[in-house]
Parts: C-alpha cells; sequence; structure tokens
C-alpha cells in the first residue's frame, strides 16, 4: 500500500483493490482564514483526482473543499459515504455531480473489490455539522485507519478491524478558544496551555488504544497568514499555543515511548505493509523539513505569494447595507420556535454586535430576535458587519464552519461553554435543528455501570456518550472525560463544566454497594 500526504487531512491511497482520495482541501478556508500547512498548491491535483474512491469524512472545509472537488476529481470515482444519519454530506457532493455512492453503515465491515472497509460516522450535533467519522481500509497488504478530526467514543469497533499498521489523526486545535475571547492575556495563555495539553494527551490515549505499528499526524495545524492573525501560528513551540505543529507531536509521541512516528508532507509517499515502512520525499530533506526548521520565514514567504490573492478575496465580501436585525428575525425565529431543548439548554438572551448597527439581541427563552434592549446577556459575539452579510446573502446554515472557525471576531462569556448555542448556529436550517433536538430528546440514563477508582458511575459520559472506562479520570472527587475536558463532581454528579441539568452523571461510592 501506498499513502501519498496531499497536506492537512488530505490523502491519496493506492491500494490492491483500487485508489481512494480522502478529504483533499488546498483552498484557503473560513473567511480566507485558514491556509495548508505546509503549503501544497504546487501538487498536480488533476493526477491525484483520476481515482477509484473518493472519501470526504465531514463538511468542515478543511476537509470539504468544493472547488477542488469540483475542478480536479473524477466524478467516475465512488464516493465512500459514512452512514450518517441526515443526508448533507451526500447531497453535496450530488450537487458537484457525483452519482456513484457506496454507504458504508456505520461499524460495520464492507468488502468491495478485494478492500475491506469501514466508516464509524459520529453523529452527535457537536460532530462537525451533523457528522464527523473515521475510515479503516485493508487491502490485504496493510491495515490503515484514517481518524482525521475525528473523535470516536467506542473504539471496540475500530480496534476489531485491526491490528493497524498505520494510524493517521488530528493532534492539534480546531478552535476558537481562548483567542476570540475578550480575556486577559494571563488568562489566555492559562486556558490554551490547558487546550494544547489535552489535545496532545487526547491523541496520544487514542494513539495507544489503537496500537498501530506506524502513527503518522496529520488533519492540522492550519496555518494563518494574515497580519492580524499570524500570532496564531505556534513559531516557537509556544506551549500556551493551541496550533502545535506535526514536529511537536512526534517529539511528544518519543517522549512517551512511542517511536514510531512518520512525517507526511504534501507529496510525501509512505509505503507500508505488515513487516516495513518507507518514507519517500518528493523533495531534499532541507527544503522538506524548511516549514518545521525556519517556520516564521517560511510562513512569511507564504503571506507574500499569497498576499494578491488574499486582498482579492476580502474585496469580495458583500458591503451592501442589509438589514441585520430584519434578516435574521426572519431567519432564526421559525428555528427557534422548533427549537426546546437548545432554547432551554442556551437559557438565556445572546447578544451580537454588528458594526456601528444597533446591537441585535437573540432571546432564546422567548424564542425572539429584536434589538438590545440594555439586559444582561451571559454571551456575546461581536462580528464585522460584511461577514454577518456574507452569512445572510449565503444562507449558511451552519456558523462554526464559516464564521466561528474563521477566528474573525470577539467574543465574551459569563460562565461554561455552553454546547447548546453553538449547536444552534450549526443547525440554522429546519431539518438540520429538528435532527439535533431529535438527538436531545433520545439521550437518556445509560443503564451500564463500571467502577472507576473508589466510585460506581455510569459507563457513558453524559456529555457525547464517551465511553468512561476508556476515557474517565478520577481525581479525588472529580471525574474527567479526557474525550473533552468535561468534568463531574462525583458526590452530587453535578457537571463542573456548564450548568445543564441534562448532563448529570449517576455516580456513587464503592462502599455505598457494599451495603
Amino acid at each position: 500500500m501506498q499513502i501519498t500526504g496531499l497536506g492537512h487531512a488530505g490523502l491519496h491511497i493506492r491500494t490492491s483493490g483500487g485508489t481512494i482520495l480522502c478529504d483533499p482541501w488546498k483552498n484557503p478556508a473560513y473567511f480566507g482564514s485558514w491556509f495548508v500547512f505546509p503549503d501544497n498548491s504546487g501538487l498536480d491535483w488533476d493526477r491525484y483526482g483520476r481515482v477509484d474512491f473518493l472519501y470526504v469524512s465531514h463538511l468542515h472545509r478543511d476537509h470539504f473543499d468544493p472547488a477542488l472537488l469540483s475542478e480536479h476529481v473524477s466524478r467516475e470515482a465512488t464516493v465512500l459515504l459514512p452512514g450518517f444519519p441526515v443526508n448533507d454530506l451526500r447531497g453535496e457532493l450530488e450537487r458537484l455531480g457525483f452519482t456513484r455512492f457506496l454507504v458504508l453503515p456505520s461499524g460495520t465491515v464492507v468488502e468491495r473489490g478485494g478492500l475491506r472497509l469501514m466508516a464509524q460516522a459520529l453523529v452527535s450535533p457537536a460532530d462537525g455539522p451533523l457528522g464527523d467519522s473515521a475510515l479503516a481500509v485493508d487491502d490485504g497488504t496493510a491495515v490503515v485507519l484514517n481518524q482525521n478530526d475525528a473523535r470516536p467514543a467506542d473504539l471496540d469497533g475500530l480496534r476489531s478491524f485491526g491490528p493497524y499498521d498505520v494510524h493517521l489523526l488530528q493532534y492539534s486545535g480546531a478552535i476558537w478558544w481562548p483567542w476570540a475571547y475578550e480575556l486577559p492575556a494571563v488568562a489566555k495563555c492559562r486556558f490554551g496551555a490547558a487546550k494544547r495539553a489535552n489535545g496532545l494527551d487526547r491523541a496520544l490515549r487514542y494513539v495507544r488504544a489503537i496500537g498501530a505499528r506506524h502513527v503518522v499526524p496529520f488533519a492540522g495545524p492550519a496555518c494563518f497568514l494574515d497580519e492580524d492573525l499570524f500570532a496564531l501560528n505556534d513559531l516557537t513551540r509556544d506551549p500556551a499555543n493551541t496550533f502545535p505543529d506535526q514536529m511537536v507531536f512526534l517529539d511528544y509521541l518519543r517522549g512517551h515511548g512511542i517511536t514510531g512516528g512518520q512525517l507526511l508532507t504534501p507529496g510525501a509517499v509512505l509505503t507500508v505493509d505488515h513487516d516495513h515502512c518507507q518514507v519517500r520525499w518528493p523533495a531534499g530533506a532541507e527544503q522538506t523539513m524548511e516549514p518545521f526548521i525556519d517556520k516564521a520565514g517560511y510562513l512569511r514567504r507564504y503571506a507574500a505569494r499569497t498576499r494578491d490573492r488574499r486582498a482579492a478575496a476580502r474585496r469580495g465580501w458583500p458591503a451592501r447595507r442589509t438589514d441585520i436585525a430584519a434578516e435574521l428575525k426572519a431567519w432564526f425565529e421559525p428555528l427557534l420556535e422548533l427549537a426546546g431543548h437548545i432554547r432551554a439548554g442556551v437559557g438565556g438572551p445572546v447578544l451580537l454586535r454588528v458594526g456601528d448597527d444597533t446591537p441585535v439581541v437573540i432571546d432564546f427563552p422567548a424564542g425572539q430576535v429584536r434589538p438590545y434592549a440594555g439586559e444582561a446577556c451571559r454571551y456575546e459575539f461581536t462580528v464585522p458587519r460584511p461577514l454577518i452579510e456574507s452569512l445572510i446573502a449565503d444562507h449558511q446554515t451552519d456558523w462554526v464552519n464559516s464564521l466561528f472557525l474563521s477566528m474573525r471576531f470577539r467574543a465574551r462569556r459569563i460562565g461554561p461553554y455552553n454546547e447548546y448555542l453553538y449547536t444552534f448556529f450549526k443547525c440554522l436550517a429546519a431539518d438540520r435543528l429538528m435532527y439535533a433536538e431529535g438527538w436531545y430528546a433520545e439521550q437518556n440514563c445509560d443503564e451500564d455501570d463500571i467502577q472507576l477508582a473508589d466510585w460506581i458511575i455510569q459507563r457513558r459520559c453524559p456529555h457525547l456518550r464517551a465511553d468512561l472506562s476508556r476515557f474517565g479520570q478520577t481525581e479525588g472527587t472529580t471525574l474527567t472525560c479526557t474525550m473533552h475536558g468535561w468534568q463531574f463532581d462525583l458526590p452530587t454528579g453535578h457537571c463542573l463544566a456548564t450548568d445543564a441539568s441534562s448532563h448529570r452523571l449517576r455516580s456513587r461510592p464503592v462502599r455505598a454497594q457494599a451495603r
């Protein structure tokens, strides 16, 4: 088997049963904030687009690049489609002209042309825009797990497909916290350090659980070339930076006794079977390592090459005088009427400041969008007017996958992160919203119990159903689910990461069972 890195989460996999193109991305994403690191614009995309199979893990724009797919990928390719409960991904690919689909029911092994294939679809509203997925491939010569940036909670099915020769996974940040928030610098550094440490530790846990002979860090980080975002790049291995690069994670693996790490930059080819693994670079070692040895210089040169393109993209942002309040009222209020669980989960008004307009309040308890009346709001966003106008003009139904990941906004909040608020902004269409509402409605108490230290607890995390037998850690009377870092007070079951009562943990001390 040959695996060619295409940058970020992009792969071209040559197997004994055909070629597979995974998550190809080259065009700037998220209002031109994200660029592929290292630069992959020089690859022969027509060559890599002539494939037998196409796999797009989910609809985030650093994985789903409509322009690249439209211009370079053969419509004769069969799409390996994860078995999501909603058809958003299939619909987007059909609009691009793809007609051949092989649906991979989640967790089910499918055989096709000498290949064993299995996708695991993540289906909670917090996973991508209503979905994320991982793909396992076995062609008889090697077994590969492409986890990209999926965070599967149940690893038993994935482990059963192995043993794996290669495991490719995300390890770096893809979130606006804490940098978009109005916080003191010292607080941003503290929160950033915790986020970086948690991300690296979570990836290490996946690596150990899967147990592949070789590990490839990928699916990040992106790089930021605009001057106002340039400081987000990790230029000095800053322990507070949430965007560490591939070399940081490879060193992290070695520091924890894992020596099978492999660097796969754009154009590099990893040839692997059950006994051997070798990486062939498209250029000399010095050129290959340039993005990591002289990162600041490399990114400055990258920024200079793309300056005109970035400026043209900014000029293309809308400059109309849209009635923001009226447009959002017409759009959001019918959705709020459907959003009982989400409205209760948000539990208060959310303030949206757009340019010099009168601020707008999204009043979740009342189900209204109205002018700000000076009331206290626990959550507040400040967004440049052209970006809001663009979201309205394009009717972007997932603001997480457009606005928030761009880092081009500012936020404030009182209290903890609110999952329901961001779920609403991912589900700005009736079908998406109803799926999310149904998912929340179906969540009920897990009957299985496990023991961790001196406590009997439910096996599944109340947050996103992660298996606490694998991802749970106790320290004193606090349980941490290392999947997303959520914490629970064991004596009461109260969630320490949010005030939502639906996230209460069932727990009791072991001695109570003995009585």
